[in-house]
C-alpha cells in the first residue's frame, strides 16, 4: 500500500540509468522525485546540479551501474560528492544492478578485483549506506565499509511463476534448474518458494576451444523447467542450457533472472531459442529494441520502496526475505 511521507527529510533522487523505476518507487513511497540536472560538457565530463536544498536530509539516490557502465558509475560518484558538499545528513545509494560485480576475485594472475575498487570509490565519495539487489556474488557485501542491505529477486520471480496459468495448472511437474554449480543456492531458494525439486546443469569442456558438454543432474523429462540466474548478458550459456534440457526430454523451458543486461546478440538468441518465456525484473531499464515477444517483466519497485521505508524508519529489513508474498498480496 502506498504511504505518503510527510517527513520532508526523506529525499529520493533519480540519476540517468533507470528513471522509470525511480518514478515507480517514488509513487510507492508517496514522495516526489528530487530536482536535479545532469548534463555533459563538450568533452564528455558530467556536471550535476542539485536544484533544491538537501541540508540535513536523508537522501536516497537510485542508479543502476548498467550500460553505459562507466558513465553511470561516474555520474553516481559525482552525485554522492555533490550531496556530501551540500550537507546531506545521510547518503543512501540504491543500486538495483551493481556493475563490475563479476570481477569479484582474482581468477588468474595479475587480474584486478574491480568490484572491490568500485566499492572503495563509492565509500570514498561519501556514501553512508548501500541498498542493492541480487549481487553476482554475495561476498561483495563485505567489500563495503558501511551497511549494505542485499535484497533478493527470487520471491518476486516466484510470485509471477505461481500466478502463471500453465505452470499453476501443472505445478507438480515444475523443476527449478541451476545453469551451473555456482547458482545452486539461488535455485534452491526459488525452489523453496515454489515447493519444487531442483536440477543442476553440469557443464564441461572436453578440451580448449571445444563446445561444452552439458549433463543434467536431476529429473527433467516431461517437466516444466524453470532456469534461474542472477543475470542474462549475451544469453549464450542460457540458450545452450535450455537446449540441453529439451534434449533431455523437458516439456518446456522458462528462464528467469533479476538483471536483464541483454548485450549484443542476446535478444536474437533468446528469440530463436527453445525458451518459452524470459521472466526478468526492471532493475535495468530495457530499451525498446530489446523488448522481444518472449520477455515478461516484473517490477522491483514495491520491494525497494519498502526497504527504503524501513531504513528511513530505523526498522529491520530482514522481514522482506520472509514476508514478501504477504506484502505484495
Amino acid at each position: 500500500m502506498t504511504k505518503h511521507y510527510d517527513d520532508p527529510k526523506l529525499k529520493l533522487f533519480a540519476l540517468s540509468s533507470n528513471i522509470p523505476l525511480a518514478e515507480k518507487i517514488a509513487t510507492e513511497l508517496g514522495v516526489e522525485l528530487g530536482r536535479i540536472s545532469s548534463t555533459k560538457f563538450s568533452d564528455g565530463e558530467i556536471k550535476i546540479n542539485i536544484e533544491e536544498s538537501i541540508r540535513g536530509d536523508h537522501v536516497y539516490i537510485l542508479q543502476s551501474t548498467s550500460s553505459p557502465v562507466n558513465d553511470n558509475l561516474m555520474e553516481l560518484l559525482i552525485m554522492i560528492d555533490a550531496l556530501r558538499r551540500a550537507s546531506a545528513k545521510t547518503i543512501n545509494v540504491v543500486i538495483p544492478y551493481y556493475g563490475y560485480a563479476r570481477q569479484d576475485r582474482k581468477a588468474q594472475s595479475r587480474e584486478p578485483i574491480t568490484s572491490k575498487l568500485v566499492a572503495n570509490m563509492i565509500t570514498t565519495a561519501g556514501a553512508n549506506r548501500v541498498l542493492t539487489l541480487d549481487l553476482h556474488a554475495a561476498q561483495i557485501q563485505g567489500f563495503f565499509d558501511m551497511p549494505v542491505d542485499h535484497l533478493m529477486g527470487a520471491p518476486l520471480l516466484a510470485n509471477y511463476i505461481l500466478e502463471h496459468e500453465e505452470l499453476k495448472a501443472d505445478k507438480d511437474d515444475v523443476v527449478v534448474v541451476s545453469p551451473d554449480h555456482g547458482g545452486v543456492t539461488r535455485a534452491r531458494k526459488l525452489a523453496e518458494f515454489l515447493k519444487a525439486p531442483i536440477a543442476i546443469i553440469d557443464k564441461r569442456r572436453p578440451k580448449a576451444n571445444v563446445a561444452e558438454v552439458m549433463n543434467i543432474i536431476g529429473d527433467v523429462k516431461d517437466k516444466h523447467c524453470v532456469i534461474i540466474d542472477d543475470m542474462i548478458d549475451t544469453a549464450g550459456t542460457i540458450t545452450l542450457a535450455a537446449q540441453a534440457l529439451k534434449d533431455y526430454g523437458a516439456k518446456d523451458v522458462y528462464v528467469c533472472c533479476t538483471h536483464a543486461i541483454l548485450s549484443g546478440p542476446a535478444p536474437e538468441r533468446l528469440t530463436r531459442s527453445v525458451i518459452k518465456e524470459v521472466i526478468v525484473t526492471d532493475s535495468i531499464q530495457i530499451s525498446e529494441e530489446k523488448h522481444i515477444e518472449k520477455l515478461r517483466q516484473v517490477t522491483v519497485a514495491p520491494l525497494m520502496a519498502e526497504a527504503i521505508r524501513r531504513i528511513h524508519e530505523n526498522r529491520s529489513v530482514s522481514p522482506l526475505f520472509s514476508e514478501q508474498f504477504k506484502m505484495f498480496d
